[in-house]
């Protein structure tokens, strides 16, 4: 049964406040697209009412129905008591003001390639950019992003859940793009062939051993297989730098998120010029990699 409003909770500003507080004092993990506690109850309130969720400012005076009361209430509860992502709980993610489904089947969206692909801070010239390759793409964002940033491209996306793909799919038929990106099932480039791409994007598993043992609950909801990648988190990126250069066009590139893997990456390939991007929320945990670079 859906909790019921007390009648102190009238105004919208008096459910931020209160979510604001709960947060608090719950002590609660963020990263699924807010970092505080109030960013976090701002993008809730605005995101279950589908208002825009650039500001909550002007939403302030607003009286919900007892209907969205009762909403309000149970999304709060049950952010507090299942410490379940908000995302997840609102079947909604934004990257770069782009609206994205979301559930559990795939990695909740958050990767710094999207402000990479938004801000064009690549180093590739976008002109000649024509196919696109994302691995593990989950729930299709990054693949959308990029489809969005190069507009004459093909984008193919890879994964190899069915479960995310069907999320992917769903996706890519809301942003009207089902006739640039092609989903494909399997393991990284196994689905593939031979073909080559000018440029290819991932943010692949690549939390070690530690850092799974370590994850706050809410982090715990997501696939375990888009985020443990073995003892020192390379994993997957070994295999996908082992293959990518079969894989790219002449002057092409790979754009890969690492997380906090730097150190590891270059220890294991000490004489690879690997070229660090760093945008205005991450620094040495995105690096981009040209087609003839020595592995």
């Amino acid at each position: 049964m859906a909790a019921r409003s007390k009648p102190s909770l009238v105004t919208l500003n008096d459910f931020f406040r209160l979510a604001v507080r709960r947060f608090k004092a719950a002590r609660l993990a963020y990263g699924h697209g807010t970092t505080n506690a109030v960013d976090e109850a701002a993008f809730m309130m605005l995101e279950a009412l589908r208002l825009p969720i650039h500001t909550i400012e002007p939403w302030l005076d607003l009286k919900p129905t007892a209907a969205e009361r009762a909403k309000l209430l149970t999304l709060i509860d049950a952010r507090v008591s299942l410490r379940m992502p908000a995302p997840y709980l609102l079947g909604a993610a934004y990257m770069r003001g782009v609206r994205f489904h979301i559930d559990r089947r795939a990695l909740i969206p958050r990767s710094f390639i999207g402000d990479l692909l938004a801000d064009g801070a690549l180093p590739i010239d976008p002109r000649r950019v024509r196919r696109v390759l994302d691995l593990c793409t989950g729930s299709g964002c990054l693949a959308i992003l990029a489809a969005l940033t190069f507009p004459r491209a093909k984008v193919d996306a890879v994964d190899l859940s069915a479960g995310a793909l069907t999320l992917a799919r769903r996706n890519v038929a809301t942003h009207r793009l089902g006739d640039r990106i092609t989903l494909h099932r399997g393991d990284l480039f196994q689905p593939l062939g031979t073909q080559r791409y000018d440029l290819v994007i991932t943010n692949p598993p690549y939390v070690d051993a530690r850092g799974m043992a370590k994850l706050p609950p809410e982090y715990r909801h997501e696939p375990r297989l888009a985020l443990a990648a073995g003892d020192d988190g390379l994993d997957l990126v070994r295999r996908i730098l082992g293959d990518a250069p079969r894989h790219l066009r002449p002057g092409g590139g790979l754009l890969c998120e690492i997380g906090r893997g730097k150190t590891p990456l270059e220890k294991a390939y000490p004489n690879t010029d690997f070229v660090w991007l760093d945008t205005e929320q991450s620094s040495g945990e995105v690096f981009w990699l040209w087609q003839n670079a020595h592995l």
